[in-house]
């Protein structure tokens, strides 16, 4: 009894540890974007005064809504384009056999362990040669590439564990692959779709590297490159408050969309992982 008490109590602490310091920076980044002068660098950790002036400051100063807006306009296009193509070659990957299938998969998955920085040099001079550079295309067509190989390896170990009498039936019912993919498998695929679909948005939200080098005006910029040149001159110059502002205001969205979709990301991400 005694010890099964303890490792409850052990259990639920290390739970508690785990959550504060996951939950602790955002805390604090809202907590400093309340704050303004000289309060900005005294250390509270409980509020102290309620002050909108860093909101109403980078709200109002700069191209940050435009960069807000261009950041939902990539990262949503990179979603659909990535969804749409992942689900077709997920279809044909686990559905259709030919030789050289288990192969194509792995190629397709070791794409992505390739660091950005490492192809960052040839991708540059691909975007450069189809005259995408300083568009938001650049960004799309970059996120893609990068977004795809995991969304077609989820998809495709979803697509394995649903049931051939489905297909079967639907084969003898005269409906054609496209038919198949839209009609019977992406209804019942909605837990994996938002997993991957989520994860897709905010790798395209969060992506910096791509974003300063491709883009260099303020038209076609994102928020984290926006918010990266929110700082000053000198240490004593960077506007702490209006960065812990932008931080939150491009943060929160990303929690509200995990909060919703919660479920359905557990059950994707656990799809495949138990066979009945």
């Amino acid at each position: 009894m005694v010890w099964t008490l303890a490792k409850k109590t052990a259990f639920y602490a290390l739970v508690a540890f785990i959550v504060v310091v996951a939950v602790f920076p955002f805390y604090y980044a809202i907590l400093t974007s309340f704050k303004s002068g000289t309060s900005l660098f005294r250390v509270e950790y409980w509020p102290q005064s309620f002050s909108l002036d860093n909101y109403v400051s980078v709200l109002s100063q700069g191209s940050f809504i435009r960069n807000l807006a261009n950041s939902i306009l990539v990262a949503t296009t990179v979603v659909v384009l990535a969804l749409t193509m992942a689900v077709t070659a997920a279809y044909a990957l686990s559905r259709v056999r030919f030789r050289g299938r288990s192969l194509l998969l792995l190629t397709i998955l070791s794409v992505s362990m390739f660091p950005q920085i490492a192809v960052l040099a040839g991708l540059f001079e691909v975007v450069r040669f189809f005259g995408l550079f300083n568009t938001m295309w650049a960004l799309i067509f970059s996120y893609t590439i990068f977004t795809l190989p995991f969304t077609v390896w989820v998809l495709t170990t979803f697509m394995r564990d649903l049931p051939i009498e489905i297909e079967e039936a639907a084969i003898v019912d005269g409906a054609t692959p496209w038919v198949i993919i839209t009609r019977v498998f992406m209804p019942l695929m909605w837990p994996a779709l938002v997993t991957t679909g989520l994860l897709a948005f905010i790798a395209a939200w969060n992506e910096f590297l791509f974003a300063l080098t491709f883009t260099s005006s303020n038209m076609t910029r994102t928020v984290p490159v926006a918010i990266a040149l929110l700082s000053g001159g000198s240490q004593y110059e960077i506007p702490w408050g209006n960065i812990m502002a932008a931080s939150v205001i491009v943060t929160v969205p990303l929690v509200v969309l995990v909060l919703i979709f919660q479920r359905k990301i557990i059950s994707g991400l656990t799809a495949g992982g138990v066979k009945g």
